[in-house]
């Protein structure tokens, strides 16, 4: 059995806030072994070959920042990467394919842009070595693979690329002072720039300054950017992110006419409707956070997502999660005058350019209202009038409960640590139950000693769930909870806020963009409409079916069940499922 032992770097404070504890703690260390030694950067280096896997470092390093972690026995290669000693290792690469849209599909830190980036050509694979291989040695190391073919185009420079980054916060930076249109300009080698503008609704931000985008618009033209170059193999690293449904299928549908013109597309993307809508193929990926990644077998876009919700690759004969993940439809909670939690009638907020109607509704106790809406449509307004820190210009909310609102976006301020973050609003989280419902679920329990100014965005957003949920209250109002975190967290999300309104016969309203977490959280929805920007309109809250039906009817796309798992599939457009829903005005199908 091969043996890994990674030292997290960033977390480890190498000495100075430890006294070197898994070194002192080590037996082989204790029996005149080397097992763990310190490196010329004074962070320990723990010596594989001496290890023998007992994990006492693991429990006493006080930063949780090691991992040891057994190898599967079909692994008997060396890995394709490796992030020096004591780093993250990832074990073969997905294949490209020309006329096709190839998903990758797996969690956070698990080594799905490290793969892109190798196939991008920004990273030289090193074989497990430490240094950059030589193209003689990854020819031989790749012998006899499918990939080998696209790897000698790339060698050989006749492999011409496009690469979206998953980072795009950086962009602004690059070209500041740039607009849109020169930025756009400036890459559009095939001359695509007018039908991307059209497709992706730029030609009002066209000439904005890049560093005065928002994440949407500022996606929107990244991926504007990258389709509009002369290329064969186009990479895609979460174009999903910061757009709206809306946007999410136009960008889908504008990439998936790029693969029929026999050029190959590869797509990372955590929304499994639209990993599902927009590929051919699909690579699974698992293994453990930070510690190593597994690129699986090519699988059918529809069979590849069935086998990563269902947690086992038959084929490789490995189990990933211990159990499947399911979809069932629903019920509605009755609606009772008893029952009733927050009414509202008549709500209107103008700003100086945009308008917000909201005419009537109700929230039951019990229940989770799911929240459907293009950006910038008055989604985030009428929650923040609901949780009290804006006031309607006209109506009234007739409420006396308590609220714990999430806001959409996070800010990681001051010096706390996530463990006193969390004490400061329940004193639970030393409780077994606590761990059970809330810690463990989020992953937060290996995150308590970690400052929140150094969290990522999906550890920054599973403590803001955390917190929201912590609260007593009545009504919990959270606003795209789903973003940057991958699917399995997503899907553990969802759990964790309905068993906290279970538990509590509490409420809770959740605004979000993705349909697949919507349909597996909520009871009844409330829909957005009008002219982003310019005027928003709710409708709501209805039943599901109602709800999609009406939101979907608008975007121009229709859903059925799959049979196997039971969530919900975007047909393609003018399929025979498609047309047909269409007709019968069943734009989403509960059965």
């Amino acid at each position: 059995m091969t043996r890994i032992a990674i030292v997290k770097k960033d977390e480890c404070q190498g000495g100075r806030d430890c006294p070197y504890t898994c070194q002192r703690f080590c037996p082989r260390v204790r029996t005149g072994d080397e097992t763990v030694t310190v490196g010329e950067d004074g962070k320990p280096v723990i010596h594989e070959e001496l290890c023998v896997g007992c994990g006492i470092c693991v429990n006493k390093c006080p930063h949780d920042s090691i991992i040891i972690v057994n190898l599967p026995e079909e692994l008997k290669s060396e890995p394709v990467h490796r992030f020096g000693i004591n780093g993250f290792r990832l074990f073969r690469l997905p294949v490209p394919k020309r006329g096709s849209v190839v998903g990758l599909l797996g969690p956070n830190g698990i080594g799905k842009s490290t793969a892109i980036s190798i196939l991008g050509g920004q990273l030289v694979p090193d074989l497990g070595t430490g240094e950059p291989a030589d193209w003689d040695d990854i020819a031989e190391f790749f012998a006899g693979n499918e990939i080998l073919n696209y790897l000698q185009e790339l060698r050989e420079g006749t492999a011409n690329l496009a690469f979206k980054p998953q980072q795009i916060t950086a962009i602004p930076k690059l070209y500041k002072g740039k607009s849109a249109r020169e930025l756009l300009e400036k890459i559009d080698q095939a001359g695509r720039l007018d039908e991307l503008v059209k497709a992706f609704e730029l030609t009002d931000l066209l000439d904005h300054p890049v560093q005065n985008l928002s994440g949407g618009e500022m996606q929107r033209v990244s991926i504007a950017g990258c389709l509009s170059r002369d290329a064969q193999f186009f990479f895609l690293d979460e174009p999903s992110s910061f757009l709206d449904i809306k946007q999410r299928l136009n960008v889908s549908k504008v990439i998936r006419d790029l693969a029929t013109q026999d050029k190959a597309v590869m797509v990372v993307e955590h929304d499994l409707v639209i990993l599902d809508y927009l590929t051919d193929y699909t690579h699974l990926m698992y293994g453990k956070a930070a510690a190593f990644g597994v690129v699986s077998l090519l699988r059918g876009a529809r069979a590849g997502i069935n086998t990563y919700l269902g947690g086992y690759l038959k084929e490789e004969n490995v189990r990933f999660r211990t159990g499947p993940i399911t979809f069932d439809v629903r019920a509605p909670i009755p609606e009772r005058d008893a029952d009733k939690l927050v009414t509202f009638e008549g709500l209107k907020r103008s700003f100086p350019s945009f308008s917000l109607d909201v005419p009537k509704g109700n929230v039951f106790r019990g229940e989770v209202v799911g929240i459907l809406g293009p950006n910038g449509i008055g989604k985030t307004t009428m929650v923040k009038m609901l949780a009290g820190i804006e006031e309607p210009d006209e109506g009234f909310i007739d409420t006396t409960v308590t609220v714990s609102y999430k806001p959409q976006y996070l800010e990681a301020k001051g010096n706390a640590t996530v463990q006193s973050t969390l004490k400061a609003v329940t004193s639970d989280v030393g409780t077994g139950l606590y761990q059970t419902e809330v810690l463990r679920p989020l992953a937060l329990e290996g995150l308590l000693t970690k400052r929140i100014v150094h969290l990522s965005g999906g550890e920054l957003q599973r403590l803001a769930i955390a917190v929201c949920l912590s609260r007593e209250a009545d009504l919990y109002l959270l606003d795209e909870p789903a973003a940057y975190l991958d699917v399995e967290q997503r899907i553990n999300a969802a759990r964790v806020i309905r068993r906290t309104m279970e538990r509590r016969e509490a409420s809770c309203m959740v605004v979000d963009h993705d349909i697949l977490f919507l349909d597996y959280l909520s009871n009844r929805l409330m829909v957005f409409m009008g002219r982003p920007g310019v005027s928003g309109k709710a409708v709501g809250p209805m039943t599901m079916r109602d709800g999609m039906n009406l939101f979907l009817k608008d975007v121009g796309v229709t859903f059925r069940r799959d049979p196997e798992t039971r969530r919900p599939r975007a047909n393609k457009t003018a399929s025979l499922k498609d047309r047909e829903q269409k007709a019968q005005g069943e734009y989403y199908y509960l059965e």
